[in-house]
C-alpha cells in the first residue's frame, strides 16, 4: 500500500497522442500568431530588401576605413614602422661613429707599440716628461671665483 501511495504522487508523462492532438488543436492559432508577426515585420523587411545596394556600399566603406585605421595605426601600421625605421637610421648612425672611433683607437694603438715619435708625444702630453736642458711649462691652475659675502639672489 506504500509503494501505491508513492506511484499516485509521481507525475505522469502525457501519452504521445495526447501531444499530436494538443498540437492538432493550437496549430490555427499558431498560424494566426505567425501571420501577424509577418505582416508586422514585412514592411521592414521590404525597405531592408530595397536597399540592400546602397547597405552593401556602407559597409563595404566601413570595412575599408576599418582596415585602413589598422594598416595606419594597427600594431605594425605605418607609424610604427616609421618609428622603426628612425630608430634603425639613428642605430646605423651610431654604428659608423663607433666603428669611426674603434677605428682611430686601433691605430693609435699600432703607433704607440711600433712608432717612437708617438710614444714620446704621449710621453710629453699626458706624463709631462722632457728631454734633458728643456723645460716644461705648466700653467696654474684655474681658481674658482668666491662666492657673494652675503646670500641674496641676483636680480
Amino acid at each position: 500500500m506504500n509503494r501505491l501511495f508513492w506511484m499516485d504522487r509521481m507525475p505522469r508523462m502525457p501519452r504521445p497522442e495526447a501531444g499530436l492532438r494538443a498540437l492538432a488543436e493550437r496549430a490555427p492559432q499558431a498560424e494566426a500568431i505567425a501571420a501577424s508577426w509577418i505582416e508586422c515585420v514585412r514592411p521592414t523587411l521590404m525597405q531592408i530588401y530595397a536597399l540592400r545596394r546602397r547597405l552593401a556600399t556602407i559597409a563595404v566603406a566601413v570595412l575599408a576605413v576599418l582596415l585602413f585605421v589598422h594598416v595606419m595605426f594597427g600594431a605594425n601600421g605605418m607609424v610604427v614602422y616609421k618609428q622603426k625605421r628612425a630608430e634603425y637610421e639613428a642605430l646605423r648612425k651610431k654604428i659608423v661613429e663607433v666603428q669611426r672611433d674603434n677605428d682611430r683607437y686601433t691605430q693609435q694603438i699600432q703607433g704607440l707599440k711600433t712608432d717612437q715619435t708617438a710614444i714620446e708625444k704621449e710621453a710629453r702630453e699626458q706624463l709631462g716628461y722632457a728631454k734633458p736642458g728643456e723645460y716644461v711649462y705648466v700653467p696654474p691652475a684655474a681658481t674658482k671665483a668666491a662666492p657673494p659675502a652675503n646670500h641674496t639672489a641676483k636680480k
